[in-house]
């Protein structure tokens, strides 16, 4: 007789991205060998192992979160819901005398009341996991490995969706500690370096390092550093989970990483606290080593000392990190005086709201590549491929 097929279970997975991310997400899905299903505008769809899922967890830079998805259906009242929640296979993602946190969206469906549903779920997982504690879901922007396991219901036009969440927020690296003002999500910062196509053959420049995001995710990147191979998962608690075969995919991921960077990441910013917070954070992510931090204004940097070519790549100033009423037009101007100085082989990328006002004191040249939001404010991520003109360097 022929032994039957032992192949590993797939499961449908969702790489939850910020607005504007998902084709970065899914383009870091395809050089881990994992095919996208689906690309939508909040994320990406795959059929995963478990295995591959945890390699996911470990290696994205650019996801919010991943979930596993448990059950679909169509629900139109309340019998029909609580119903339905008696058939997830809670079993799979929770365990007995777990807590367990609820987190409920409805949106164009019958079932509009999100307490409701939520109380619905809940009977649901009670039923079929003892001792279970379920409550609505708190700020899970941590690194704790004892956070209740979150359930997303999540309803759109009466479908129900119901997901586990397997990794918690991923842009909780577990470096950055000391923040200065205006701190970037880590997941935003390697989008960007995605978004311009940075791979670490050039060398990179922030003059606005505030608490060193960009230039240390640049780095992790460069070296191939697997951004989750430190922190725990949500998944790694839940019943069943093979441990063994994630301490394997860690265990590849930390042999792939780089001794040492071949180019230069420097970073600067005129305030002291900034870099005090930059260089702490550089030593906790082991990149510090491969940053070089120096405090200095904008107007001291001097690209051509760099290299002959390179990104200066940075979150400016603008909205609400600035005081009311600032004028940047000369912070911009200045701005493109140091590409100009840089020559013909910087380029430049800019994370910033779509001002006309600023953009024109660089002489043209840039082009959106993305579009997000950062601290609620809508951004782009601008990116130039060529010279800038010298003409702005007129007062």
């Amino acid at each position: 007789m022929r032994a039957e097929s032992s192949a590993p279970i797939r499961q449908d997975v969702f790489a939850v991205a910020a607005p504007g991310l998902a084709p970065l997400i899914a383009a870091e899905c395809t050089d881990l060998g994992l095919v996208p299903t689906d690309v939508s505008a909040v994320g990406v769809s795959l059929s995963l192992t478990t295995r591959e899922l945890f390699t996911l967890a470990c290696w994205t830079r650019c996801a919010s979160r991943i979930l596993l998805r448990l059950r679909e259906f169509t629900a139109r009242d309340f019998a029909t819901l609580e119903k339905q929640a008696t058939r997830v296979d809670w079993s799979r993602v929770i365990a007995p005398n777990a807590a367990v946190s609820l987190r409920v969206t409805c949106r164009k469906s019958r079932l509009y009341h999100s307490d409701a549903v939520a109380e619905r779920i809940a009977r649901g997982i009670a039923g079929a996991i003892s001792g279970v504690r379920v409550d609505a879901a708190a700020d899970d922007d941590s690194e704790n490995t004892e956070s209740p396991q979150l359930i997303v219901v999540r309803f759109d036009h009466d479908r129900c969706t119901i997901s586990a969440d397997a990794t918690g927020m991923l842009h909780r690296r577990g470096w950055r500690q000391a923040v200065a003002k205006a701190p970037l999500r880590e997941t935003l910062a390697a989008s960007m370096l995605a978004g311009i196509g940075w791979d670490g053959s050039e060398p990179l420049v922030d003059p606005f390092c505030g608490s060193g995001t960009i230039g240390i995710e640049a780095a992790l990147r460069a070296r191939r550093m697997a951004p989750g191979v430190h922190r725990h998962f949500a998944m790694e608690q839940w019943p069943s989970a093979p441990t063994a075969q994630f301490e394997e995919v860690r265990a590849l991921a930390r042999a792939m990483a780089r001794p040492s960077l071949s180019v230069p990441i420097v970073l600067s910013d005129r305030d002291e606290g900034a870099v005090r917070a930059t260089l702490a954070n550089a030593e906790r992510a082991g990149v510090q080593g491969d940053i070089t931090v120096v405090r200095r204004a904008l107007s001291d940097t001097l690209l051509s000392s760099i290299g002959t070519s390179g990104w200066l790549l940075t979150n400016p100033p603008y909205g609400l990190w600035v005081s009311d009423g600032a004028d940047l037009r000369g912070l911009f101007a200045r701005l493109g005086q140091v590409m100009a100085e840089g020559g013909a082989g910087w380029k430049l990328g800019l994370l910033m709201p779509n001002d006309r006002r600023l953009l024109a004191q660089l002489g043209g040249g840039m082009r959106p590549l993305f579009s997000t939001e950062n601290g609620g404010l809508p951004v782009q991520l601008f990116g130039s491929a060529v010279r800038l003109s010298r003409h702005h360097t007129r007062k």
